[in-house]
């Protein structure tokens, strides 16, 4: 008998009462597994070996990695470790605007060209945030000192400018940071500014897919002020590919309830939803908000509590159909604005929640298969959705498993 070994997926009752861990089980095995059928020759040896996820599990890249201003040791190391661990990323500060332009006309795409050639070296999908942000205290002194119409004209060149410059380069990009929270640009030009940006973007990449992202979502707290906001945009027009959601404001717990409400509310988009800057223990948690505890280390028994959070955190967003992805917002504490919520400690010794986040996601939600093609010289595989390396009898082929495919037939005599 042919059998899948996906240690995820535990043999499901049928019967009435599903517990919740059933529940989150069936909806992974439904949304994130598909068949691989193998046609080859009667009894011959196969196997099944996957690659890399299609659903994304990423993190970010940090300035201090990619400057060349850091640590040697430390950006060796780092690199080392993140494509064993991540199969997608986003630049943490290096596309922000007041990065790359403090002053006007004064540009610098150092740190940001570093970090993409790295990604790309990889194959690995990066994510740009974000291209606008106006957030009134995020916007430079230079912009709000000029008129309308050469804020106007700075908005219209610097989206034309990083759409063509990196043209097909981002896998999708933040549009306009953090919108429901602050929108300096609509305060000065009035509302349409939202589309007019949207388009200078795609003057120069018509293929750049351009996300909402914002915060407090996830909680629950500004959700139905997001959906609105949604709603509006897309009433307007502006070209929107995808939902960001960050999810930073958990405290030292979170609200499964919470989370997978604004999940469903927010899949009635139709759009991709991307869980954008995951940090656990979050803003609102005592490591944050009490500057006291900013350094405070955690207790075995808190690290041990972490990491269980964690796993039912990427339970939750894996199970649901309308979640593509989970980017945490650091995972070192040498690189993490909440240095308690990372899976490594500074001189890089895993935490219990980088044991648990390796478990779910290279083990139990990693395909692995060995067996024999039947007497129909038929191998039919369960997989997770993702690239896979299909070997029979020592001849190899890899393929990719679409979610929108479903299933995939392979012919390797």
């Amino acid at each position: 008998m042919r059998i899948l070994v996906l240690s995820v997926c535990i043999l499901l009752s049928i019967a009435a009462g599903l517990t919740a861990a059933d529940d989150l089980d069936s909806a992974i095995l439904k949304n994130r597994t598909g068949v691989l059928v193998i046609r080859t020759t009667p009894g011959a040896k196969v196997s099944v070996e996957q690659l890399r996820h299609e659903f994304w599990f990423g993190a970010t890249l940090p300035n201090g990695v990619f400057s060349g201003r850091g640590n040697p040791e430390d950006a060796a190391r780092f690199k080392e470790v993140f494509p064993s661990l991540f199969n997608a990323a986003v630049v943490e500060n290096a596309l922000k605007w007041h990065q790359i332009e403090p002053e006007r006309g004064r540009i610098d795409f150092t740190t940001l060209d570093n970090a993409l050639a790295w990604a790309d070296q990889l194959g690995i999908p990066v994510r740009g945030h974000c291209i606008y942000w106006g957030i009134p205290n995020r916007v430079m002194n230079w912009q709000k000192a000029v008129d309308d119409s050469q804020l106007r004209l700075a908005l219209m060149q610097h989206g034309r400018m990083i759409g063509a410059r990196y043209r097909g380069r981002f896998a999708e990009y933040d549009l306009n940071n953090e919108m429901i929270h602050g929108n300096y640009y609509e305060q000065r030009l009035g509302a349409g500014i939202t589309k007019e940006m949207a388009m200078w973007v795609k003057e120069g990449d018509p293929e750049a897919k351009l996300f909402l992202n914002d915060y407090d979502i996830l909680t629950g707290n500004r959700l139905a002020d997001y959906v609105k906001h949604i709603h509006t945009l897309l009433d307007m027009g502006v070209p929107i590919a995808g939902i960001g959601v960050q999810g930073h404001l958990h405290g030292d717990t979170f609200d499964a309830a919470a989370l997978r409400k604004a999940l469903d509310e927010l899949a009635q988009f139709n759009l991709p939803i991307r869980v954008t800057e995951f940090n656990f223990p979050g803003q609102r948690s005592k490591y944050y908000t009490q500057p006291e505890n900013r350094k405070l280390a955690l207790t075995a028994e808190e690290e041990r509590a972490k990491a269980e959070a964690i796993r039912q955190y990427y339970r939750i967003c894996f199970a649901h159909p309308a979640v593509t992805g989970i980017l945490m917002w650091g995972f070192w504490e040498g690189a993490n604005w909440i240095p308690q919520s990372s899976l490594f400690k500074r001189d890089w010794t895993p935490t219990p929640a980088a044991e648990a986040y390796k478990d779910l996601v290279l083990r139990q939600w990693w395909t692995r298969w060995n067996g024999a093609a039947g007497a129909d010289g038929l191998a039919v595989v369960r997989a997770f959705y993702g690239r896979h390396q299909v070997t029979v009898n020592g001849k190899q082929i890899v393929i990719d498993l679409k979610r929108a495919e479903g299933s995939k037939v392979v012919d390797l005599p």
